[in-house]
């Protein structure tokens, strides 16, 4: 089956794509569909539009697509709130499940927030529980019979290394402990079997390869089997059994419902709503294919042309997402040369130029094209002009 549909994306004129991995772009439906929602639910509807248009339950109508492209069943996924939230909400739930146990495995090549919202809440439940966040490589070593949660994502938003979800989840739950997976560089990006690992949560966003566009909610999963007594450390009033009974006393919702808070954006659930049409009819194996191809053209290409550049990804796309990651020492400023050329990645620090690969909207001749013009920035030493040397407050 063909993967590519860039004609359902609304892209400018001569850019070269290579940043869905940090924002997708905007699906051409979107714009029409949001501009339905205002006028004929908001403006037309007011406040019926909750019963009258269904807003109240797009958080499990939208889990329940987002759940069939990480390998998750109907009703096991809900959405709402920002991925940090997320991130605390499951690692609260978790060490719940493990009152006994006080350590925390995650790794140094983990997204900053996540390890912030660790910290943040094991100095809130001041119960002397610790973090470990040992190289990405070594933490299959660091998981043990005193580990009470394991927390990691899945690929790593500098390099793209790709964790074994499979193999590390058995390893938790052989020691004992639950497994969190952070899924932001992962849905949509490469079939994800949770059900199958066995984990116990999962969490992610949906602004990058699901294209649900700057502030999209995010999502969480847990378990079937432990949703009825998941107990939220957020209890916020719409994840209560009767939210229009306005009882003083929380009763958790049923099953996942329980893991949301406060009211949902609408708007942004809607956007995402119909973003998501793009995947209808795909399988996650021939979407992973086409990115694991378009990566070794763009690979070849740019080791060919560029020597000066290291490669920071795994060299084995088998254990890459759907990211490549060259370093550099004015990987900042090269890329902003990039971009002004009209080939947009973005920059980690402390060196790191980063590229993402979805084949729904890139192809092959995108890839060449983009190879050479980063050929073409360090062979003219373009990071040199002053202009690109400016950090914005976005890189």
């Amino acid at each position: 089956m063909t993967v590519l549909r860039k004609h359902l994306f609304d892209l400018p004129e001569g850019v070269i794509y290579l940043d869905g991995n940090s924002l997708g772009p905007l699906p051409k439906s979107v714009g029409a569909r949001l501009s339905s929602m205002i006028a004929d639910e908001w403006g037309a509807q007011l406040i019926r539009g909750w019963n009258g248009a269904g807003w109240m339950d797009q958080p499990r109508r939208v889990g329940d697509r987002v759940a069939s492209l990480i390998g998750a069943s109907d009703g096991t996924v809900t959405m709402g709130d920002t991925l940090s939230i997320k991130v605390y909400q499951a690692l609260d739930a978790a060490l719940k499940m493990r009152p006994d146990r006080r350590k925390i495995v995650s790794d140094s090549g983990n997204f900053p927030t996540d390890l912030y919202m660790a910290g943040g809440l094991i100095r809130s439940l001041d119960k002397g529980h610790r973090l470990e966040t040992p190289k990405p490589e070594d933490v299959i070593a660091a998981i043990d019979e005193d580990t009470a949660v394991v927390m990691l994502t899945q690929v790593d938003y500098r390099t793209g290394r790709l964790h074994d979800m499979a193999a590390i989840s058995k390893l938790a739950r052989d020691k004992g402990a639950v497994m969190i997976w952070d899924l932001a560089h992962s849905a949509g990006a490469l079939p994800v079997d949770l059900a199958g690992s066995g984990c116990e949560f999962a969490v992610g966003c949906t602004y990058k390869y699901l294209n649900g566009g700057p502030g999209a909610p995010a999502f969480i999963y847990v378990r079937p089997d432990l949703a009825a007594d998941v107990d939220p450390g957020l209890a916020g009033w719409l994840g209560h059994e009767a939210p229009f009974a306005f009882d003083i006393d929380y009763r958790p919702a049923p099953g996942v419902a329980r893991m949301r808070v406060g009211t949902p954006p609408v708007m942004q659930m809607t956007a995402l709503e119909e973003a998501l049409g793009v995947w209808d009819g795909l399988d996650m194996q021939d979407v992973r294919a086409a990115s694991i191809a378009l990566q070794e053209v763009f690979i070849r290409q740019v080791e060919a042309k560029v020597p000066d550049l290291t490669l920071a990804s795994p060299r084995d796309p088998a254990t890459r997402g759907s990211q490549v990651s060259f370093a550099h020492p004015e990987g900042y400023a090269a890329m902003q040369a990039l971009i002004a050329r009209g080939v947009i990645g973005d920059f980690r620090a402390p060196d790191i130029m980063r590229f993402g690969f979805t084949p729904l909207f890139i192809d092959e001749d995108d890839v060449l094209a983009a190879a050479d013009h980063v050929a073409a920035v360090f062979t003219d030493r373009l990071w040199d002009n002053p202009e690109f040397q400016k950090r914005a407050a976005v890189t």
